[in-house]
């Protein structure tokens, strides 16, 4: 496993930027890391347990930890299905946006920085143009906002 911060790579791009987009076709990516205060296996659970995932987003969540099967976050504006699961270090999606021929993946991988704390690496493929703004916006603002403040905060 890697643990040195020189060695983050996890994504073959270089993580100096936080925030970067590249457009292939009318598509985007989007590419984030977040540092938090909190060990891997307790960010795990909350991106893949549903009691926990409506703790920090505030709505019913359907999630099962299974590779295939479907998802829903957020009254259904989040919704799609496991693509692959690593307990404590990876959790990968595909994200549904109606009718679009190449699935938008999303890939979050967990590493573990020093005592008690991780890193997490969003990497989001294959956004529509006319919902990149809104999809990036979203991951800063609101998903990756809320986990950190349950995380590191807890449910107050």
């Amino acid at each position: 496993m890697v643990t040195n911060d020189d060695e983050l790579n996890y994504f073959s791009l270089p993580f100096y930027v936080s925030l970067c987009k590249t457009q292939f076709a009318d598509m985007k990516n989007f590419e984030t890391k977040l540092v938090v205060d909190a060990i891997p296996e307790d960010v795990y659970a909350a991106l893949t347990n549903s009691f926990a995932i409506e703790l920090w987003t505030g709505y019913k969540a359907v999630m099962e930890p299974v590779i295939g099967s479907e998802f829903e976050m957020w009254e259904g504006d989040i919704c799609g299905r496991i693509v692959n699961l690593v307990p404590n270090e990876l959790v990968e999606q595909e994200w549904y946006f109606g009718d679009q021929d190449e699935e938008s993946i999303v890939s979050i991988k967990i590493l573990p920085r020093g005592k008690n704390k991780s890193a997490i690496f969003v990497n989001h493929t294959n956004i529509p143009d006319e919902a990149y703004e809104d999809i990036s916006e979203g991951w800063t603002d609101t998903y990756l906002a809320c986990l950190r403040q349950f995380l590191e905060e807890g449910d107050d």
